[in-house]
């Protein structure tokens, strides 16, 4: 076995994590640090892409604040995300669905997957 894989295994401790893809809307509880008090912020928002496997897989997540596009790529397994929610399921053709970047408004709504 390669040595990489095997820290990496060893380091990182096994996480309960939903299942989510490209489409999915997903609300990222973020531990943040500021100064000596750690707070945990929401941030809610449409995923991209997952990208990578094993201890280095990331995933992007998309959101509209206040008008503008902002994106965010969080690593799956930091110990820094408390805990990933699926809010809605998308229905998407594709893996990675960076043609959200050029279209807004109602163009942009992702279907619905129905239970």
């Amino acid at each position: 076995m390669d040595l990489v894989k095997f820290a990496a295994e060893t380091i990182n401790e096994k996480r309960e994590l939903p299942e989510f893809k490209a489409g999915d809307t997903v609300t990222v509880y973020y531990k943040i640090i500021e100064g000596n008090k750690e707070r945990i912020q929401q941030y809610q928002g449409v995923v991209l892409q997952r990208k990578g496997s094993g201890a280095s897989q990331t995933f992007t997540v998309r959101k509209i604040s206040n008008g503008v596009g902002v994106e965010r790529i969080f690593p799956l397994f930091s110990p820094k995300i408390d805990k990933i929610v699926v809010d809605k399921r998308g229905i998407v053709r594709r893996a990675r669905i960076f043609y959200l970047r050029g279209i807004s408004g109602k163009k942009a709504r992702i279907e619905e997957k129905k239970a």
